[in-house]
């Protein structure tokens, strides 16, 4: 079998230092905002490049914090993707504001600025911009649409951790970068948890104090907070990878461009496309085809995995039927109906690869 993602022999490489890890955090038994959190807050603000960042609960909740901190609230309007996981609209829908969803570019998938702009209203307040499977947005662009009408730029990086624009890594571009460590992320834990980037320092205190049930002193609260801390253990496995960091980014890339240059002289397949804006760090290996479901079907008798991320975009959940009932947004759309994605981790051996060429191949030609 071929796993989308082999988290258990990642492990098993990684094992003595993280169960060496673990063991001392739970003898020192500080649980709660203790030493591997901080270790792992200055960490990865020295790999990402940025002054602060700060861990909380979930990716999730890093949107959620992230556009409060960054002053967005009820009646504001923010506009983003329909091509990304719900917790991108959620988080907007949490504090009261509206997400207004627009289309995306059919080659990087990611959001068309162009769709951007037309989009703009009195009532807009801040661009959500999601770095899709690992290939960084054109950040110039959001950044002069978000300086000519004095928005906030809130990056959700949940799945770009190591992807640079222009040299500057996902996150440490507009206001405040949002990342997730679900275990199937390039940077994973073995739970849930997330982290808050920002070049400001008013920002991150505002965070630090949101993530604590709005204290900043045991027993003194400012305003309605959340509990929302990054978990000490996890912490510690993070640390352990945020060492092989590039590593990790290298190893998907090698075999993102072995599908590709094979992939290329397989008719009624699209392969990713990368734009040369930035680096893709290809969290998801994500093609086009409107054989899919052959695709699928094959790939599963041959006990290789595969994906649909997303089958349905969010301007056509159940969830969002009210505010977006007559809107078409066509290359989402598109997208959604053809996209499948491939099994992709840093340790897939070019063995592994082959199969699943060889599956798609014979998938196509039948």
């Amino acid at each position: 079998m071929i796993p989308m993602v082999d988290l258990k022999g990642q492990y098993q490489s990684l094992k003595e230092e993280i169960d060496r890890g673990l063991l001392d955090a739970l003898n020192a038994a500080q649980f709660i905002l203790g030493p591997n959190v901080r270790a792992f807050e200055e960490e990865a603000a020295d790999y990402l490049g940025c002054d602060h960042a700060v861990g909380v609960a979930s990716g999730t909740d890093a949107l959620h914090l992230g556009l409060i901190a960054a002053g967005i609230s009820a009646g504001d309007e923010v506009i983003t993707t329909p091509f990304t996981f719900i917790a991108t609209a959620e988080a907007i829908s949490y504090i009261g504001a509206t997400p207004i969803f627009v289309d995306i570019d059919p080659h990087t998938f990611n959001i068309d600025l162009t769709a951007v702009e037309a989009a703009i209203t009195p009532k807009t307040r801040a661009i959500l911009p999601v770095h899709i499977f690992g290939q960084p947005v054109a950040m110039e662009g959001v950044m002069a649409l978000a300086e000519a009408h004095q928005l906030q730029v809130i990056e959700d990086c949940a799945q770009s951790f190591g992807a640079a624009v222009n040299g500057k890594m996902t996150g440490t571009i507009g206001t405040v970068g949002c990342f997730s460590f679900f275990p199937s992320k390039n940077l994973g834990g073995y739970g849930d948890g997330g982290l808050i980037t920002t070049s400001s320092e008013e920002i991150a205190q505002h965070l630090r104090v949101l993530r604590n049930h709005g204290s900043w002193k045991q027993y003194h609260h400012s305003e309605l907070g959340f509990n929302s801390r990054l978990d000490e253990l996890q912490a510690v496995i993070l640390r352990a990878k945020l060492k092989r960091m590039d590593s990790y980014s290298e190893g998907r890339r090698r075999v993102a461009h072995h599908y590709s240059a094979a992939l290329q002289q397989i008719d009624g397949v699209t392969p990713p496309y990368e734009d040369g804006i930035g680096t893709h760090v290809y969290h998801q290996y994500t093609v086009l085809s409107q054989e899919r479901q052959k695709i699928q079907d094959h790939l599963r008798s041959l006990e290789i995995a595969s994906a649909i991320y997303y089958p349905i975009p969010l301007h056509l959940q159940p969830v969002y039927a009210d505010l977006h009932r007559d809107q078409a947004l066509p290359i989402a759309e598109m997208v959604a109906s053809n996209c499948l994605s491939l099994p992709i981790f840093p340790e897939m051996e070019s063995s592994q690869v082959k199969a699943v060429l060889a599956a798609i191949g014979e998938a196509v030609a039948n």
